[in-house]
């Protein structure tokens, strides 16, 4: 019975040791990619004010179009 649990205990054991070193190994390619999301979600937020900021000014030009635009008088 002692040693069908060693026996389970050094392949557990192993397969840590395995993912470990896979986790060491892929650790850059996970920080590359936290850190390009983070850059994404940078840009993305300054896109997103930039077009607000446009679509507000675009609006004044077309209320301002609007309003100067000649009222024809009837009579």
């Amino acid at each position: 019975m002692d040693a069908g649990i060693e026996k389970e205990c050094s392949a557990l054991g192993g397969l840590f040791q395995i993912i470990m070193n896979d986790m060491k190994a892929s650790y850059p390619a996970w920080e590359d990619f936290v850190s390009k999301g983070a850059k994404l979600q940078s840009q993305l937020r300054t896109t997103i004010m930039v077009t607000s900021s446009f679509l507000d000014a675009f609006q004044k030009v077309a209320d301002m179009a609007t309003s100067t635009r000649g009222v024809v008088e009837a009579g």
